[in-house]
Protein backbone atom coordinates (compact mmCIF):
# COMPACT_ATOMS: atom_id res chain seq x y z
CA UNK A 1 0.00 0.00 0.00
CA UNK A 2 1.03 3.48 -0.32
CA UNK A 3 1.02 6.70 1.76
CA UNK A 4 -2.16 8.88 2.49
CA UNK A 5 -3.22 10.27 -0.61
CA UNK A 6 -5.87 13.02 -0.49
CA UNK A 7 -9.67 11.31 -1.65
CA UNK A 8 -10.45 13.69 -3.99
CA UNK A 9 -6.83 12.95 -6.01
CA UNK A 10 -7.86 9.26 -6.36
CA UNK A 11 -11.53 10.18 -7.32
CA UNK A 12 -10.38 13.11 -9.66
CA UNK A 13 -8.06 9.73 -11.47
CA UNK A 14 -10.46 7.25 -11.47
CA UNK A 15 -12.73 9.58 -13.09
CA UNK A 16 -9.80 10.78 -15.54
CA UNK A 17 -9.29 7.27 -16.56
CA UNK A 18 -13.11 6.61 -17.14
CA UNK A 19 -13.65 10.07 -19.52
CA UNK A 20 -9.93 8.79 -21.48
CA UNK A 21 -11.44 5.52 -21.90
CA UNK A 22 -15.03 7.31 -22.65
CA UNK A 23 -13.60 9.71 -25.23
CA UNK A 24 -11.76 6.63 -26.80
CA UNK A 25 -15.40 4.37 -27.18
CA UNK A 26 -16.80 7.26 -28.52
CA UNK A 27 -14.12 7.94 -31.34
CA UNK A 28 -14.77 3.85 -32.68
CA UNK A 29 -18.06 3.83 -31.71
CA UNK A 30 -18.44 5.82 -34.97
CA UNK A 31 -16.89 3.13 -37.12
CA UNK A 32 -19.41 1.70 -38.89
CA UNK A 33 -20.23 -1.34 -39.15
CA UNK A 34 -18.37 -2.40 -35.85
CA UNK A 35 -15.76 -4.51 -36.71
CA UNK A 36 -13.39 -7.14 -34.97
CA UNK A 37 -11.25 -4.22 -33.89
CA UNK A 38 -14.25 -2.36 -32.37
CA UNK A 39 -15.80 -5.58 -30.76
CA UNK A 40 -12.26 -6.68 -29.31
CA UNK A 41 -11.13 -3.42 -27.64
CA UNK A 42 -14.77 -3.18 -25.86
CA UNK A 43 -13.75 -6.45 -24.38
CA UNK A 44 -9.79 -5.66 -23.80
CA UNK A 45 -10.04 -1.99 -22.51
CA UNK A 46 -12.10 -3.02 -19.45
CA UNK A 47 -10.28 -6.43 -19.17
CA UNK A 48 -6.90 -4.84 -18.79
CA UNK A 49 -8.18 -2.09 -16.27
CA UNK A 50 -9.48 -4.86 -14.22
CA UNK A 51 -6.57 -7.18 -14.57
CA UNK A 52 -3.76 -4.16 -14.41
CA UNK A 53 -5.96 -2.81 -11.14
CA UNK A 54 -6.55 -6.11 -9.21
CA UNK A 55 -2.73 -6.93 -9.83
CA UNK A 56 -1.48 -3.73 -8.54
CA UNK A 57 -3.65 -3.76 -5.84
CA UNK A 58 -1.60 -7.25 -4.86
CA UNK A 59 1.59 -5.21 -4.49
CA UNK A 60 2.75 -7.07 -7.96
CA UNK A 61 4.14 -4.02 -9.25
CA UNK A 62 6.21 -3.10 -6.68
CA UNK A 63 9.17 -4.93 -7.43
CA UNK A 64 11.05 -2.48 -8.29
CA UNK A 65 14.42 -4.51 -8.08
CA UNK A 66 13.06 -6.56 -11.38
CA UNK A 67 14.87 -6.15 -15.11
CA UNK A 68 12.65 -5.23 -17.24
CA UNK A 69 10.23 -3.33 -14.14
CA UNK A 70 6.85 -5.59 -14.09
CA UNK A 71 5.05 -2.01 -14.94
CA UNK A 72 6.71 -2.25 -18.04
CA UNK A 73 6.67 -6.16 -18.57
CA UNK A 74 2.72 -6.36 -18.15
CA UNK A 75 1.74 -3.02 -17.65
CA UNK A 76 3.05 -1.09 -20.71
CA UNK A 77 4.08 -3.53 -23.08
CA UNK A 78 0.96 -5.63 -23.96
CA UNK A 79 -0.74 -2.22 -24.78
CA UNK A 80 2.18 -1.05 -27.05
CA UNK A 81 1.44 -4.84 -28.75
CA UNK A 82 -1.95 -4.25 -29.03
CA UNK A 83 -1.04 -1.10 -30.83
CA UNK A 84 1.21 -2.31 -33.32
CA UNK A 85 -1.15 -4.89 -34.15
CA UNK A 86 -3.68 -2.39 -35.33
CA UNK A 87 -1.46 -0.68 -37.02
CA UNK A 88 -0.70 -3.62 -39.06
CA UNK A 89 -3.96 -5.68 -39.37
CA UNK A 90 -6.48 -2.93 -38.92
CA UNK A 91 -5.30 0.66 -40.24
CA UNK A 92 -8.14 0.58 -43.15
CA UNK A 93 -10.93 -1.19 -41.24
CA UNK A 94 -10.58 0.49 -38.13
CA UNK A 95 -7.90 3.49 -37.41
CA UNK A 96 -8.73 5.57 -41.21
CA UNK A 97 -12.53 4.99 -39.77
CA UNK A 98 -11.60 7.00 -36.60
CA UNK A 99 -13.03 10.73 -36.29
CA UNK A 100 -10.33 12.92 -36.05
CA UNK A 101 -12.56 15.72 -34.12
CA UNK A 102 -12.63 12.91 -31.35
CA UNK A 103 -9.16 12.10 -31.77
CA UNK A 104 -8.16 15.81 -31.10
CA UNK A 105 -10.26 16.61 -28.45
CA UNK A 106 -9.12 13.19 -26.27
CA UNK A 107 -6.23 14.91 -25.42
CA UNK A 108 -8.38 17.62 -22.78
CA UNK A 109 -7.68 14.63 -19.94
CA UNK A 110 -4.31 15.58 -20.38
CA UNK A 111 -4.74 18.96 -18.28
CA UNK A 112 -6.59 16.46 -15.34
CA UNK A 113 -3.51 13.98 -15.97
CA UNK A 114 -1.23 16.66 -14.78
CA UNK A 115 -3.47 17.85 -11.78
CA UNK A 116 -3.26 14.07 -10.81
CA UNK A 117 0.37 14.04 -10.61
CA UNK A 118 1.04 17.48 -9.01
CA UNK A 119 -1.56 16.11 -6.07
CA UNK A 120 0.47 12.86 -5.96
CA UNK A 121 4.07 14.71 -5.67
CA UNK A 122 2.38 16.56 -3.03
CA UNK A 123 2.07 13.11 -1.51
CA UNK A 124 5.07 12.16 -1.56
CA UNK A 125 4.45 9.26 -4.30
CA UNK A 126 5.86 10.96 -7.51
CA UNK A 127 8.64 13.51 -7.70
CA UNK A 128 8.26 16.63 -8.49
CA UNK A 129 10.35 16.63 -11.72
CA UNK A 130 7.04 14.53 -12.88
CA UNK A 131 4.90 17.47 -12.32
CA UNK A 132 4.29 21.20 -14.33
CA UNK A 133 6.30 22.51 -11.26
CA UNK A 134 9.42 19.88 -13.09
CA UNK A 135 10.56 19.05 -16.47
CA UNK A 136 6.70 18.05 -17.30
CA UNK A 137 5.14 20.33 -19.81
CA UNK A 138 2.66 17.84 -21.37
CA UNK A 139 -0.69 20.31 -19.38
CA UNK A 140 0.31 22.31 -22.46
CA UNK A 141 -1.12 19.13 -24.87
CA UNK A 142 -4.30 18.97 -22.49
CA UNK A 143 -4.85 23.10 -22.79
CA UNK A 144 -4.13 23.71 -26.33
CA UNK A 145 -6.13 20.68 -27.08
CA UNK A 146 -9.33 22.99 -27.67
CA UNK A 147 -7.57 25.57 -29.95
CA UNK A 148 -6.24 22.82 -31.98
CA UNK A 149 -9.65 21.47 -32.21
CA UNK A 150 -10.96 25.28 -33.26
CA UNK A 151 -8.21 26.08 -35.53
CA UNK A 152 -8.03 22.83 -37.29
CA UNK A 153 -11.85 22.27 -37.91
CA UNK A 154 -12.91 25.80 -37.91
CA UNK A 155 -13.06 26.22 -41.79
CA UNK A 156 -14.89 23.59 -44.35
CA UNK A 157 -11.37 22.31 -45.11
CA UNK A 158 -9.50 21.33 -42.43
CA UNK A 159 -6.05 22.92 -41.54
CA UNK A 160 -3.91 19.47 -41.58
CA UNK A 161 -0.18 21.44 -42.00
CA UNK A 162 -1.40 22.60 -38.20
CA UNK A 163 -3.07 19.69 -36.64
CA UNK A 164 0.43 17.71 -38.21
CA UNK A 165 2.40 20.10 -36.00
CA UNK A 166 0.31 19.96 -33.54
CA UNK A 167 0.17 16.34 -32.79
CA UNK A 168 3.96 15.65 -33.43
CA UNK A 169 4.75 18.83 -30.88
CA UNK A 170 2.30 17.18 -28.54
CA UNK A 171 3.50 13.49 -29.13
CA UNK A 172 6.89 15.06 -28.26
CA UNK A 173 5.64 16.43 -24.80
CA UNK A 174 4.48 12.84 -23.98
CA UNK A 175 7.59 11.08 -25.06
CA UNK A 176 9.22 13.63 -22.44
CA UNK A 177 7.03 12.37 -19.10
CA UNK A 178 7.14 9.22 -20.19
CA UNK A 179 10.61 8.95 -19.88
CA UNK A 180 10.98 11.05 -16.81
CA UNK A 181 8.52 8.49 -15.29
CA UNK A 182 10.73 5.40 -16.20
CA UNK A 183 14.23 7.00 -15.42
CA UNK A 184 12.33 8.27 -11.87
CA UNK A 185 10.61 4.85 -11.14
CA UNK A 186 12.90 3.13 -7.82
CA UNK A 187 14.86 0.83 -9.78
CA UNK A 188 18.20 -0.14 -11.32
CA UNK A 189 18.48 2.55 -13.46
CA UNK A 190 17.06 4.96 -11.69
CA UNK A 191 18.45 8.59 -12.79
CA UNK A 192 15.82 11.03 -11.09
CA UNK A 193 14.00 11.40 -8.32
CA UNK A 194 15.98 9.75 -5.76
CA UNK A 195 14.53 12.49 -3.29
CA UNK A 196 10.74 11.10 -3.79
CA UNK A 197 10.67 8.46 -6.79
CA UNK A 198 7.66 7.32 -9.01
CA UNK A 199 6.45 4.60 -6.90
CA UNK A 200 2.45 6.13 -7.11
CA UNK A 201 2.37 4.07 -10.83
CA UNK A 202 3.05 0.62 -9.07
CA UNK A 203 -0.72 1.00 -7.28
CA UNK A 204 -4.43 0.80 -8.06
CA UNK A 205 -6.01 3.12 -9.48
CA UNK A 206 -2.50 5.12 -10.58
CA UNK A 207 -1.26 2.14 -12.28
CA UNK A 208 -4.11 2.90 -15.36
CA UNK A 209 -1.78 5.81 -15.83
CA UNK A 210 0.89 3.59 -17.87
CA UNK A 211 -1.25 0.94 -18.77
CA UNK A 212 -4.20 2.25 -19.73
CA UNK A 213 -4.14 6.30 -20.32
CA UNK A 214 -0.90 6.54 -22.19
CA UNK A 215 -1.71 3.98 -24.58
CA UNK A 216 -4.74 5.54 -25.81
CA UNK A 217 -3.34 9.15 -25.88
CA UNK A 218 -0.47 7.41 -27.96
CA UNK A 219 -3.08 6.04 -29.88
CA UNK A 220 -4.95 8.74 -30.64
CA UNK A 221 -1.83 10.61 -32.08
CA UNK A 222 -0.43 8.14 -33.97
CA UNK A 223 -4.10 7.51 -35.39
CA UNK A 224 -4.62 11.49 -35.90
CA UNK A 225 -0.79 11.06 -37.61
CA UNK A 226 -1.80 8.52 -39.87
CA UNK A 227 -4.82 10.12 -41.05
CA UNK A 228 -3.57 13.38 -41.51
CA UNK A 229 -0.28 12.15 -43.37
CA UNK A 230 -2.90 9.74 -45.81
CA UNK A 231 -4.85 12.85 -46.60
CA UNK A 232 -7.68 11.52 -44.41
CA UNK A 233 -9.94 14.44 -42.55
CA UNK A 234 -13.21 12.45 -41.53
Amino acid sequence: MIGDIPLYATVVFVLTTLLTVAFFFRAFGHVRPPGIASKLLVFLIPFWMLLTGFLASTGFYAKFDVVPARIFTFGVLPALILIVVYFIFFRRSFIELLPLKTLTMLHIVRVLVELCLFWLFQAALVPKVMTFEGWNFDIISGLTAPIAYWLGFRRKEINKPFLMVWNLVALGLLANIVVIAILSLPSPNQRLGFEQPNVAVAYTPFIWLPAIMVPIVLFAHLASLWKLFRGQTA
